[in-house]
């Protein structure tokens, strides 16, 4: 039997998901008209909202009123991205899209996590696979890009080396958070 990152992820129990729009989180449809990539469906089902190996937050598609959502501050946080890498572009800081990116990357893709160090997790939305997937990279401190994986389930074990747990951390992998109001 082939283990899965997702659900082996370890929680101390149930997760926050009364403010998670799982309507939008099976509705919603990107340009192409395809949904959201069934690993981070996965992902947020078992997961909810929480923190994620003691440092990421993932953003769930969240219910009006709501804060931290994937189309809230995921977008506002893709907004910034974009804009940090068109000023390292027009200022030919190549060293911006290294090691494994490109300047039209970094114009494609969109957050969905952030780390409390100021990292962001992204999907190249224009690069979706066969199985509705997309590509997972990491920009760390909004001047790098790293490949990271074909999808989130492939990334997970890269994401959790990267990931240290300071002393007195929890020994879980997510923490449940509580969801906050606007």
């Amino acid at each position: 039997m082939v283990s899965d990152p997702i659900t082996e992820l370890r929680r101390p129990d149930a997760p926050t998901v009364e403010h998670i729009d799982f309507d939008t989180l099976d509705g919603y449809r990107f340009a192409d008209g395809e949904g959201l990539p069934a690993s981070y469906r996965a992902f947020v089902r078992h997961a909810g909202w929480g923190r994620l190996f003691g440092l990421w937050l993932v953003y769930p598609p969240v219910h009006p009123g709501y804060a931290d959502g994937l189309h809230g501050r995921g977008a506002q946080l893709t907004r910034r991205l974009r804009a940090s890498y068109r000023d390292g572009e027009n200022e030919a800081y190549d060293w911006m899209v290294e090691p494994d990116g490109d300047w039209t990357l970094a114009a494609a893709l969109e957050v969905f996590a952030w780390s409390e160090n100021g990292d962001a997790l992204l999907w190249n939305s224009a690069s979706r696979d066969a199985d509705g997937e997309f590509p997972v990279w990491e920009s760390r401190g909004i001047n790098s890009l790293h490949y990271l994986g074909t999808d989130l389930r492939a990334a997970l074990p890269l994401i959790r080396t990267r990931s240290v747990r300071t002393p007195g951390s929890t020994p879980y992998d997510v923490e449940p958070l509580p969801a906050t109001r606007l």
